[in-house]
């Protein structure tokens, strides 16, 4: 799959079927150009690079389409985390959030992947909720610092700054989100 700078102009960046961990790729539509049929031709997506917030477009014909009604609003003021399900609540969390070396970026992002740990004991607790955003800092960490919302083997930083940037939750919760957020959902993270 490639992308675009503008439909069909300048190609800039290229995508396998599959990305780095064997899942699925995915991407966030952002919107669409359309024929004089209204069929879509391009879809707008945001695309899972640095940097943060990068778009692109990509021929319609070479993309599954799928509704999602969940979004994930991360306050990381707040250290919390909020599930909507059509527009309701479903759940609430504390979380951990970045530490100010290492800060939890913020902006619009979507779920581009789930990833089961073969330890649930470990750092990452029981799974991780792959988003799109990558760490402002650790540029030189694998894959260039994606960022994830996962549980952890740290109960004790629930509510606290002490992550990499990520989001940690109660593994309980992260189990939850888990199987509630489908891949596409929406992520905002604010202050």
């Amino acid at each position: 799959m490639t992308a675009f700078r503008a439909p069909g102009v300048r190609p800039f960046a290229r995508f396998g079927v599959r990305n780095v961990n064997g899942a699925a790729m995915i991407f966030g539509v952002i919107g669409e150009r359309l024929d004089d049929t209204c069929r879509p031709v391009w879809i707008h997506v945001a695309l899972p690079m640095r940097p943060n917030g990068i778009t692109g477009w990509v021929p319609a014909a070479k993309v599954h389409l799928t509704e999602v009604h969940a979004r994930i609003v991360v306050v990381v003021s707040q250290r919390s985390v909020r599930l909507y399900k059509w527009g309701r609540l479903v759940l609430r969390s504390r979380a951990a959030v970045g530490s100010s070396a290492t800060p939890t970026p913020v902006g619009r992002f979507y779920v581009n992947q789930k990833l089961v740990p073969s330890n649930p004991g470990g750092p990452f607790g029981p799974g991780a909720v792959g988003i799109s955003a990558f760490s402002p800092v650790l540029t030189g960490w694998a894959q260039g610092g994606p960022i994830a919302i996962h549980g952890t083997n740290e109960p004790w930083s629930i509510g606290h700054s002490v992550s990499n940037g990520c989001i940690r939750l109660p593994n309980v919760v992260l189990t939850r989100l888990f199987s509630q957020a489908p891949l596409g959902t929406p992520v905002l993270i604010r202050r």
